[in-house]
This record gives C-alpha cells, structure tokens and sequence, in this order.
C-alpha cells in the first residue's frame, strides 16, 4: 500500500525545508536505512535517511524546492501502485522551487555563491547632441578617446571641418572650466534568503520587538587575567583563548546570579539551576549558537576542545539539533575582529547575552598613578521582564570580580 513520507522537523525552529539534492530518483528501490534527500533546515544541512521500504513512485519537492513541515516530501509503494488518492486528500502545498540556472564548473567557493545574481547597469558615454541638428559631430577615435578619459563631449570645442570634434581636441583638451564627467557602472548583488537567515530574522526580531532589551555596560581590567593567560599555556594540554577563560568566568557568576540564569515562558519565569552556555559562532549564512553544557563543571581544557570542535562543525553543517538546544545563557565575542564595544540582541528563551568587546591598550589609574591598561569592554543585554538592573549589576561585578582576579576562579582541577 501507497505511503506518504512528509517533510521532517528536523530542529525545534524549522518550519519549511528545502531539498537540496536528491538522492534516489522516480522508479528506484528504497530499503530502510537508505539515504534519500539532503535537506536544508534554519540552521544546516542534514541527511535524511528512508524510514521506509518500498518504490519511490512521487517527489512532491523538487531539488531546490521549498516547503512546510508535514507536506509531502515523498511517496512510497509497490511499482505501478495509483497513488492518486493519497495526493487528493492532501492539501495542495505552495512549493516554492528556486529558478534555474545555467550550468557551470564551480569552485568550491563558487558553489556557496550559486545563489547570488548579479545585476549590471551599465551607463555608458552620455549622447551627444549640438545645438543645430541633435548631435555633436565627433570622429569615432576622438569619441574613445573621450570615453576612455571621461571626457564629456559637450564641454569640448571642435576645431576640425564645421566644428566637428577630432583627436587633437581630446588631447589637447584643458577642462574649459567644466569639470571632466566621470562615467561609472551601476552594480548590484541579489541573494536568496537562506533558511537560515529567514529563522534569524524571525528569531531575533520577535526577541527584540518583545523582549524589552536594557544595557549594562563596563570595563574589565585584563591585565591579571593575560597574565593567566600565559601561565596556564605554559602548562596546560591545549592552548587556552580568553574567549575559553570568559566562558569560565560567566559560568561562575551565573551560579551566583540565578536570575540571570533564566527564561521568560509567558505564564511563568524559569530560573535555571544548571549553566549551559550558548556560544555564538559566525557562519556563511549567518549565526549559530552551539550550547555548551554544565560549563561551570569543565575544565578549560574541555571548553576550549568543546568549542573549537563546535566551531569546525558549524562552519561544515555539520551540528545536530542537539548541539544547538538548551542554552540559559549566551556569550557573543567580536572582540578578535577590532570591536571595542557593542550591544548583542538576546537569545531567546535566554533573558540576557553578553557582548564581548576586544582588549585595548588605554591609560589606567593604578594607586593614584597613570599608568598604561589592557581594558575590555563588555555590554550585557538584559530581557527586562526577568532581570532588573541591580540583578544584571551584580551578575557584571561578580564576572568582573573573576576576570580580574582569575585565581579565584582557577583552581588545578579547572585547567
């Protein structure tokens, strides 16, 4: 008998699906277990494995096809079996498929740009026109002459056979007091919208129209924590980034600030007793943010292999639902690309993220003395319905409290 096998829920935020290559075609054998489709989530692209056996004798999404959660994605029976009554109970889905495209040898590079059109406007030399009959009289090398110096003819004198405008013109051509036009291309890129970066928009755009964002900002002296830094490279069995040693000091305040360490659920607050921290992690189409869990128990060692790992996994497509679910609270660092300071949009259902700004070289009073710093800048964004100021105050200072003095927070078991 005739089976349907719909468009999978492959994450929690996924409400469409696109198919972006198909493995088994109209007419082939399927066993259970047999790669059928990979499908292209918010988030990556996953394979999707037949759950059934049988003839595939329907694809009701093309490669490159959108569409929701639940349609029909295929349909599975005995070879020759009508399956039109099963395609007539269902409603009628609205597959959006993606325009064809000219086929051609792509770098790996290109390939993630397939979607990009390019277009060209071009403006080229200005029409020349005089004031008798409707064009100025030029010679063909004197006009690409002109083209090629963006000259604009009008503002030429001719000095050939009734005016007309010839080499010597273009070359001995002064300005006569008008400024030379420069002639220029129009360009523009249109991508498609990734289904990524449709689910980011929705996400953080919900967040932000609802969550009322408020901001704490301060500064951290680092000076004690590159100290750190560097010792513990010198004995530890990877290198450790600050962005690890950060990890490990937010997972302490947090412990000590459950208030921060919570979600808004519209009918009730959840304050968290377990520490999950989500790291944001720049991708080609956007933002994921990978969940490292019971951050306040590991190492360094094991945050800095956790999240390197992650970091190789999302640029590749290759996290699971899983890797992304569960944060209580997020972590967004730009300081290695030049930022000194900026405001993050909250995660949700986390009611704060921490903004991590770089480490920068200013003078400092130390005991009553200007004396050159190492200052990071950090901005905590705070979902006003859960976290007031005086609770996101003392999350910051508790954080900057272990920042600064790293030996509080570091034992030899947390290296």
């Amino acid at each position: 008998m005739a089976e349907i096998v719909r468009m999978p829920k492959l994450s929690d935020t996924m409400t469409e699906g696109v198919v972006a290559k198909w493995h088994k075609k109209v007419g082939d054998k399927v066993s259970e277990g047999d790669l059928l489709a990979d499908i292209e989530t918010d988030k990556a692209t996953m394979e999707f494995e037949s759950f059934v056996d049988g003839v595939l004798l329907h694809i009701g999404v093309p490669e490159g096809g959108t569409s929701p959660v639940d349609t029909v994605l295929a349909i599975f029976g005995e070879k020759g079996e009508d399956f039109s009554a099963l395609l007539k109970e269902e409603p009628v889905a609205d597959v959006a498929e993606e325009k064809p495209a000219a086929k051609v040898e792509k770098s790996p590079v290109a390939k993630a740009e397939s979607a990009k059109v390019d277009v060209v406007k071009s403006v080229s030399t200005p029409v020349v026109t005089s004031n008798a009959n409707g064009r100025i009289m030029v010679s063909p090398l004197a006009k690409k002459l002109a083209a090629d110096k963006n000259i604009n003819l009008a503002t030429v004198n001719g000095t050939g056979d009734g005016g007309r405008i010839i080499k010597r013109d273009i070359e001995n051509y002064s300005g006569g007091g008008a400024v030379a036009n420069f002639v220029g291309v129009e360009k523009y890129t249109e991508v498609e919208v990734s289904q990524m970066r449709k689910v980011i928009a929705r996400r953080l755009g919900e967040s932000k129209f609802s969550a009322p964002h408020f901001y704490l900002t301060m500064d951290i002296d680092m000076d004690n924590a590159i100290a750190a830094r560097k010792s513990i490279n010198e004995i530890a069995p990877i290198k450790i980034s600050f962005n690890d040693i950060i990890i490990k000091a937010v997972a302490g305040a947090l412990k000590k600030n459950p208030t921060v360490n919570s979600s808004w659920l519209e009918d009730r607050i959840r304050y968290n007793e377990h520490v999950n921290i989500g790291v944001a992690v720049a991708v080609e189409d956007g933002l994921l943010v990978p969940v490292v869990r019971f951050a306040d128990g590991k190492s360094l060692s094991q945050i800095s292999l956790e999240v390197k790992d992650y970091a190789v996994r999302a640029r590749d497509k290759k996290l699971q639902p899983e890797d992304w679910e569960g944060s209580t609270f997020t972590i967004s660092n730009l300081g290695m690309f030049g930022i000194e300071e900026f405001t993050a949009i909250i995660n949700p259902p986390d009611a704060c993220i921490l903004a991590i700004g770089g480490t920068k070289q200013v003078p400092v009073v130390k005991n009553g003395m200007v004396v050159p710093g190492n200052v990071m800048k950090v901005t905590l964004s705070c979902d006003h319905r859960v976290v007031d100021g005086v609770a996101g105050s003392k999350f910051l200072n508790d954080f900057k409290q272990y920042m600064e003095n790293p030996v509080v927070l570091l034992g030899a078991q947390n290296i």
